[in-house]
């Protein structure tokens, strides 16, 4: 999957769908976001430090329509325990559709599916304004009957200001080791990705806004495809692209922003410049690495709506909805 590109470690690590948005508000505020903290449940796979009382007992379910056949399906339980502290429980699934299959002569032999998956565990403590947690992954992927399984680990922090919306948040994501390769191959790194940033609204300004550094491990991030022809200079002489410190340190970062009409109505708005540059065509970029989205409260539910731009030719769509389990069960005795 593109959307997932780490730069110049694309291609060399297995997984890389969990570097996938899961959540419409993830992928909302551009794909990556650490220290956003809200009543969303789906933020504990941006950060398993953001879980927080206000999601306890709410069930979130989301939907992603990708390019082609590609769908993807998420679920996230938020509940808290007297001493154990607060859990997150999620299960994300990839299916990118059905395939023809063919012996080496050409013969069809029918059709083949591929799907990855995710199981995860968050356990989150809070100590006055400082939350530190940690997720258990287990994760799999098949393609056409060959399986392959991994276990992996985030471990977060989040700093809130005890009196004003100003959050700061770290996490490692996805450390972790290929338990099984596929048959015939050999074990890959996991997609490890080291992330920091803030979240802060202006106390007169109805406006939340987000920054966000991704892949902190490595500078370099940048890909330069050996098959993409440069320009010719006055001589006729192809020019090569060159990487520049600039590109690589822009490449880190991802700006979102929440615009709070109201408790009941938001507005998300994001960029990564990663996506752009990778997924942009010779002449066009689109509206690749961009997002929008919605987030509207109705009675009891949630729904939140994304579009994020991958490519000139379209993106992906995010769907996720909402509710408090514990105030329908007390409504129902």
């Amino acid at each position: 999957m593109a959307p997932a590109g780490t730069g110049s470690n694309w291609g060399q690590q297995a997984f890389s769908f969990l570097n996938l948005p899961t959540s419409a508000k993830l992928a909302g505020l551009g794909g990556i976001n650490v220290s956003s903290r809200d009543a969303d449940g789906t933020m504990l796979y941006g950060n398993p430090a953001l879980l927080n009382a206000d999601m306890d007992g709410r069930l979130a379910l989301g939907y992603v329509d990708y390019l082609a056949d590609i769908k993807q399906s998420t679920a996230a339980y938020v509940f808290n325990t007297a001493k154990a502290g607060r859990f997150g429980v999620g299960l994300t699934y990839l299916n990118y559709g059905d395939f023809k299959q063919f012996d080496p002569a050409g013969n069809p032999l029918g059709q083949f599916s591929v799907n990855e998956y995710a199981l995860s565990i968050a356990n989150a403590h809070t100590s006055g304004a400082f939350t530190l947690a940690g997720t258990l992954k287990l994760a799999g992927s098949g393609i056409a009957g060959n399986h392959s399984f991994a276990a992996l680990a985030d471990v977060g922090g989040l700093f809130k200001h005890p009196e004003q919306d100003f959050t700061v948040g770290l996490v490692v994501r996805n450390a972790g080791i290929q338990l099984k390769p596929y048959d015939g191959a050999s074990r890959e790194p996991m997609p490890l990705d080291v992330e920091i940033g803030t979240s802060f609204k202006p106390e007169h300004l109805p406006f939340r806004f987000s920054f966000s550094a991704h892949h902190l491990q490595q500078l370099d991030i940048v890909y330069l495809d050996p098959n993409q022809r440069g320009q010719l200079d006055e001589n006729g002489e192809e020019v090569k692209p060159k990487k520049s410190l600039g590109d690589k340190i822009a490449r880190h970062f991802v700006v979102g922003g929440e615009l709070l009409l109201s408790k009941n109505l938001n507005l998300r708005l994001g960029y990564n410049h990663l996506q752009r540059r990778e997924l942009r065509l010779d002449n066009t970029a689109g509206g690749a690495g961009f997002s929008f989205g919605v987030m509207l409260r109705v009675s009891q539910f949630q729904l939140d709506y994304t579009h994020a731009g991958y490519h000139a030719s379209g993106g992906a769509n995010y769907f996720t909805i909402a509710r408090n389990l514990d105030s329908l069960f007390k409504q129902n005795q």
